[in-house]
């Protein structure tokens, strides 16, 4: 009988798959650690590997934490039972004791039923409220400085799921000129707006990582061609070269650049994906782009598609 196989005490990438009807973690036959986010995969890989090997690096406060080069990764899950904005504030109480010391770069929120209404409230919206409160708990009322490039989009189960980078280098937050900054927008949106940049560049083994958020089709801070896929593709595009262009990395995120692109693209309805997929070929995805295409409900009910961008190794700007 041939030896069992080692298990490696150490990890050899942190990862986050999705599929299942509740967040959870788990790990592979080596030991691996896994994030499981209960989504729909569509298209492309069941699994998304940002940082390949990792060092654990034990817990704080409930996250689950792992270390590679100058970045900490870290992950939780909060249940929600019928208290988003409460589940919220402890999530990211906990997440922000977790990164301390640290200067976030980008944090994924996975909210269930985000768009469903409780109490007159809207999940998102009371989301926006408890993280907006740890936030200032944290740093006062100058905390919008300290924002990192994020994204939320609906899951399944009842707990609310975040996963972090932090890192001990200078990160850099960025804007995109033609909207306004989310944590800037009007009441109409809910009582406290989203806490996020829409891009953060940091930097990491000698190599720059470029997060850059969940992007759709916003300008300003209003919702553009509700119900037409084409128009908000075309919307979608036009901020993310805008955005693009404001981190320095030109029209067209770092393509032929020598960079290792990684994207989620979320689609609300799964009966888009063969014409999402038609009109971003191309015109964004390249050979060689790591995408993962995937299921949920987004955070306005008239948006139909968003997409994030992982960018390692860019030039150094």
């Amino acid at each position: 009988m041939p030896p069992a196989p080692e298990i490696r005490k150490e990890p050899r990438a942190v990862a986050v798959e999705f599929g299942g009807d509740a967040a959870s973690e788990a790990s592979d036959a080596l030991g691996n650690p896994r994030l499981r986010i209960p989504l729909t995969r569509l298209d492309g890989a069941d699994s998304e590997c940002l940082f390949g090997a990792a060092r654990t690096a034990g817990s704080v406060d409930g996250f689950r934490l792992f270390e590679v080069d100058q970045l900490l990764i870290g992950w939780s899950f909060e249940p929600v039972g019928g208290d988003m904005q409460g589940a919220a504030r402890r999530l990211y109480g906990r997440l922000l004791a977790a990164a301390s010391g640290r200067r976030l770069c980008r944090i994924w929120n996975y909210v269930p039923e985000i768009n469903a209404v409780r109490g007159g409230i809207e999940n998102y919206q009371a989301f926006n409220v408890g993280r907006s409160l740890a936030f200032q708990a944290a740093f006062g009322d100058k905390f919008p400085a300290v924002l990192p490039s994020a994204s939320a989009v609906g899951s399944r189960g009842d707990a609310l799921a975040s996963l972090f980078v932090a890192s001990t280098s200078n990160a850099r937050h960025f804007e995109n000129p033609e909207q306004v900054p989310a944590y800037r927008y009007p009441r109409e949106y809910g009582p406290s707006p989203p806490s996020f940049s829409r891009a953060t560049i940091a930097s990491s083994g000698g190599r720059s990582l470029v997060f850059i958020s969940g992007t759709a089709a916003i300008k300003d801070h209003a919702t553009v061609a509700p119900g037409s896929l084409v128009a908000q593709v075309r919307c979608a595009l036009d901020n993310l070269r805008l955005i693009s262009r404001a981190t320095g990395m030109g029209d067209d995120l770092g393509a032929g650049a020598g960079s290792e692109r990684h994207f989620k693209v979320y689609l609300r309805n799964a009966s888009d994906l063969p014409e999402a997929k038609a009109r971003l070929a191309g015109a964004l995805l390249r050979p060689g782009d790591r995408v993962v295409w995937l299921q949920a409900d987004l955070c306005r009910a008239g948006l139909g598609i968003e997409i994030e961008a992982t960018l390692l190794g860019a030039p150094p700007q």
